[in-house]
Protein backbone atom coordinates (compact mmCIF):
# COMPACT_ATOMS: atom_id res chain seq x y z
CA UNK A 1 0.00 0.00 0.00
CA UNK A 2 1.37 3.59 -0.78
CA UNK A 3 1.02 6.38 1.23
CA UNK A 4 -1.94 7.81 2.44
CA UNK A 5 -1.47 11.27 1.37
CA UNK A 6 -1.17 10.12 -2.08
CA UNK A 7 -4.74 8.01 -1.92
CA UNK A 8 -7.43 8.84 -3.79
CA UNK A 9 -10.71 10.06 -1.96
CA UNK A 10 -12.16 6.49 -3.14
CA UNK A 11 -9.34 3.97 -2.79
CA UNK A 12 -8.97 6.04 0.83
CA UNK A 13 -12.12 5.45 2.00
CA UNK A 14 -12.34 2.02 -0.11
CA UNK A 15 -9.35 0.64 2.29
CA UNK A 16 -10.76 2.20 5.76
CA UNK A 17 -13.91 0.45 4.63
CA UNK A 18 -12.01 -2.91 4.34
CA UNK A 19 -10.45 -2.29 6.96
CA UNK A 20 -6.68 -2.52 5.07
CA UNK A 21 -5.38 0.85 6.09
CA UNK A 22 -2.43 0.90 7.84
CA UNK A 23 -2.86 0.63 11.84
CA UNK A 24 0.10 3.49 12.46
CA UNK A 25 -1.53 5.58 9.62
CA UNK A 26 -4.78 5.94 10.80
CA UNK A 27 -4.10 8.98 12.75
CA UNK A 28 -5.92 12.23 13.50
CA UNK A 29 -5.78 13.51 9.83
CA UNK A 30 -6.61 9.82 8.95
CA UNK A 31 -9.75 10.36 10.98
CA UNK A 32 -10.67 13.47 10.03
CA UNK A 33 -10.18 12.64 6.28
CA UNK A 34 -12.74 9.89 6.06
CA UNK A 35 -15.32 12.13 7.69
CA UNK A 36 -14.67 14.57 5.56
CA UNK A 37 -15.14 12.27 2.48
CA UNK A 38 -18.36 10.81 4.21
CA UNK A 39 -19.34 14.49 4.72
CA UNK A 40 -19.04 15.53 1.08
CA UNK A 41 -20.77 12.50 -0.17
CA UNK A 42 -23.85 12.28 2.17
CA UNK A 43 -26.27 14.59 4.49
CA UNK A 44 -24.90 14.85 8.06
CA UNK A 45 -26.90 12.49 9.88
CA UNK A 46 -26.02 9.63 7.64
CA UNK A 47 -22.34 10.67 7.36
CA UNK A 48 -21.57 10.26 10.67
CA UNK A 49 -23.68 6.98 11.14
CA UNK A 50 -21.10 5.88 7.93
CA UNK A 51 -18.35 7.19 9.33
CA UNK A 52 -18.46 6.35 13.35
CA UNK A 53 -19.78 2.71 12.47
CA UNK A 54 -16.58 2.41 10.68
CA UNK A 55 -14.38 3.92 13.07
CA UNK A 56 -16.01 1.27 15.77
CA UNK A 57 -15.10 -1.20 13.01
CA UNK A 58 -11.64 -0.43 12.60
CA UNK A 59 -10.81 -0.35 15.73
CA UNK A 60 -12.50 -3.79 17.09
CA UNK A 61 -10.21 -4.99 13.59
CA UNK A 62 -7.42 -3.48 15.55
CA UNK A 63 -8.04 -5.35 18.18
CA UNK A 64 -8.91 -2.30 20.45
CA UNK A 65 -12.29 -1.43 20.62
CA UNK A 66 -12.29 0.53 23.62
CA UNK A 67 -10.33 3.03 21.59
CA UNK A 68 -13.62 4.19 20.15
CA UNK A 69 -15.38 7.32 21.47
CA UNK A 70 -18.49 7.70 19.88
CA UNK A 71 -18.96 11.09 21.56
CA UNK A 72 -15.87 12.21 20.58
CA UNK A 73 -16.34 11.58 16.69
CA UNK A 74 -19.94 12.84 16.77
CA UNK A 75 -18.87 15.94 18.04
CA UNK A 76 -15.99 16.27 15.68
CA UNK A 77 -17.84 15.31 12.76
CA UNK A 78 -20.66 18.24 13.44
CA UNK A 79 -18.09 20.89 14.07
CA UNK A 80 -16.34 19.68 10.56
CA UNK A 81 -19.66 20.08 9.20
CA UNK A 82 -20.21 23.61 10.32
CA UNK A 83 -16.87 24.57 8.90
CA UNK A 84 -17.27 23.70 5.55
CA UNK A 85 -16.68 19.73 5.23
CA UNK A 86 -19.79 19.49 3.44
CA UNK A 87 -19.02 22.37 0.51
CA UNK A 88 -18.85 20.58 -2.63
CA UNK A 89 -16.34 23.58 -3.46
CA UNK A 90 -14.05 22.81 -0.26
CA UNK A 91 -11.11 20.28 -1.51
CA UNK A 92 -9.63 18.24 1.36
CA UNK A 93 -6.55 20.50 1.47
CA UNK A 94 -8.48 23.82 1.71
CA UNK A 95 -10.89 22.29 4.34
CA UNK A 96 -8.08 21.56 6.76
CA UNK A 97 -6.30 24.82 5.78
CA UNK A 98 -9.49 26.63 6.80
CA UNK A 99 -9.98 24.93 10.32
CA UNK A 100 -6.47 25.18 11.78
CA UNK A 101 -8.45 23.86 15.37
CA UNK A 102 -10.00 20.76 13.77
CA UNK A 103 -6.44 19.67 12.55
CA UNK A 104 -3.99 20.68 15.36
CA UNK A 105 -6.00 20.86 18.58
CA UNK A 106 -9.01 18.82 18.31
CA UNK A 107 -8.71 18.65 22.02
CA UNK A 108 -8.98 22.17 23.48
CA UNK A 109 -11.83 22.93 20.50
CA UNK A 110 -13.98 20.04 22.19
CA UNK A 111 -13.13 21.44 25.16
CA UNK A 112 -14.86 24.67 24.46
CA UNK A 113 -18.21 22.58 24.52
CA UNK A 114 -17.72 19.58 26.66
CA UNK A 115 -15.85 19.06 30.48
CA UNK A 116 -13.45 16.55 30.92
CA UNK A 117 -15.74 14.65 33.61
CA UNK A 118 -18.49 14.17 31.10
CA UNK A 119 -16.15 12.67 28.20
CA UNK A 120 -14.90 10.38 30.63
CA UNK A 121 -18.15 9.29 30.95
CA UNK A 122 -18.62 5.01 29.87
CA UNK A 123 -21.61 6.08 28.01
CA UNK A 124 -20.11 9.22 26.16
CA UNK A 125 -18.24 6.15 24.47
CA UNK A 126 -20.91 4.12 23.65
CA UNK A 127 -23.57 6.67 22.72
CA UNK A 128 -23.06 10.80 21.53
CA UNK A 129 -23.82 12.92 24.61
CA UNK A 130 -24.64 16.49 24.08
CA UNK A 131 -22.32 19.07 24.80
CA UNK A 132 -22.48 20.44 28.79
CA UNK A 133 -20.50 23.18 28.57
CA UNK A 134 -22.14 25.04 25.16
CA UNK A 135 -24.19 23.43 22.47
CA UNK A 136 -22.58 22.13 19.56
CA UNK A 137 -22.99 24.95 16.38
CA UNK A 138 -25.75 24.13 13.88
Amino acid sequence: MHDLSTMSDDEFLDAFLACSLPPEGFDHRSHLRIAWVHLQRHALEDAIERTCDGIARFAEHLGAPDKYHRTLSEALMRLMAHGGAADPGLSWTAFLAGNPALRDDAAGLLAQYYSPERLALAQARRRFLDPDRRPLPR
